[in-house]
């Protein structure tokens, strides 16, 4: 809060649930707002007389100040502040694992943009995920540069482990909390201090179901859930809640989801999503690809209207698998006859 008009005026009950940290401060300073939640800022103030200020060295003039000071720096702290305004990710040659230059154009990445990487196990996916996430200024094992904005990153991206530029999403999530999904997500929806927290919630639950194989109740336990169901919640979570505006998503394809709408999902709310990934289906949902072999870039190819047909088909024939596989889980014994069902239904 840089305004102090503006702080003096919202009422403490606004405050605490705008800013949760706030009754750290009001402790420190021993200051009681005990049944206080309708008053503002100004009207609290005022109830404190100058003998309790002089008990407790309270200066009236100076703790709004020290307020507005406080939400400011908790505020940056946990990195609310300015991580949305990225636009663009730019990615500079570095070299490969026998220490050839890597010869490409440098890759610019948009926001709402979907790339994919490719390449042989071991080729070096995880690699540029990992130049990425740390904002590598070649000072990685592939000496590769990475741009924010046409500009060199904010040191704060670089080395602060509150304020994130990303989020990355691995392949396997385990819980480790003894919460519910709703208690979950209300400690992280608490900690980013959002507005409307139930609503938010409630919408990230809904978006989870629409990913999960098997829908999950909002009072079950974390710890409770199947390996797609988590992948589910944590892609819903980072989607809708989290502040980082760039994904980075390390083989999605075995994750028990719906892989086509968790991409929709994290696009629709103006991420830059990259995925290292083996699956035809994922790569082609990219709007480009980068090719990666032996630790190093060598191509980057727009996904063509012919490969977008292509991916029509793989559609079809992933909707094929998925029928089966639904009616395994559910005992049931296949046929041909079930396989020309499928097929007509794709």
């Amino acid at each position: 809060m840089k305004n102090g008009k503006d702080l003096r005026s919202k009422k403490i009950s606004r405050l605490l649930e705008l800013y949760p940290f706030l009754n750290a401060f009001f402790e420190d300073n021993l200051i009681d707002i005990e049944g206080k939640a309708d008053l503002t800022i100004s009207e609290l103030l005022s109830t404190i007389d100058e003998e309790e200020l002089e008990d407790k060295a309270l200066d009236v003039e100076k703790l709004t100040e020290s307020i507005s000071d406080y939400i400011d720096q908790m505020v940056e702290f946990l990195g609310e502040s300015e991580n949305n305004n990225v636009y663009s990710l730019t990615i500079l040659p570095g070299r490969d694992k026998s220490g050839s230059d890597e010869k490409y154009d440098p890759i610019v990445i948009n926001k709402s943009e979907i790339i994919s990487i490719v390449g042989p196990t071991g080729s070096g996916k995880s690699r540029l995920l990992a130049d990425i996430e740390w904002t590598a200024q070649e000072d990685t094992p592939t000496m590769r540069k990475i741009l924010i904005n046409d500009e060199l990153p904010d040191k704060k991206w670089r080395f602060s482990s509150s304020n994130k530029l990303v989020a990355q999403l691995s392949q396997n999530m385990n819980f480790v909390m003894d919460l519910t999904v709703r208690e979950f997500l209300e400690l992280h929806a608490k900690s980013r201090m959002v507005e409307e927290e139930q609503f938010v919630i409630d919408k990230i639950i809904n978006e989870a179901n629409k990913l999960a194989g098997e829908k999950f109740d909002p009072d079950t336990p974390v710890t409770s859930l199947s390996g797609g169901q988590s992948r589910a919640l944590m892609i819903a979570d980072t989607a809708i809640l989290s502040s980082s505006p760039i994904v980075l998503i390390d083989e999605i394809e075995n994750a028990g989801i719906d892989r086509k709408k968790a991409l929709h999902l994290l696009v629709g709310e103006e991420k830059i999503v990259l995925m290292a990934t083996h699956d035809p289906l994922l790569a082609l949902m990219g709007d480009k690809r980068i090719v990666i072999n032996n630790g190093g870039i060598k191509k980057l190819i727009n996904t063509s209207d012919k490969e977008r047909e292509i991916l029509i088909d793989l559609e079809g024939m992933d909707q094929i698998i998925q029928g089966m596989r639904k009616k395994l889980r559910y005992g049931d014994v296949l046929s041909s006859e079930d396989l020309r069902k499928e097929n007509k239904n794709a």
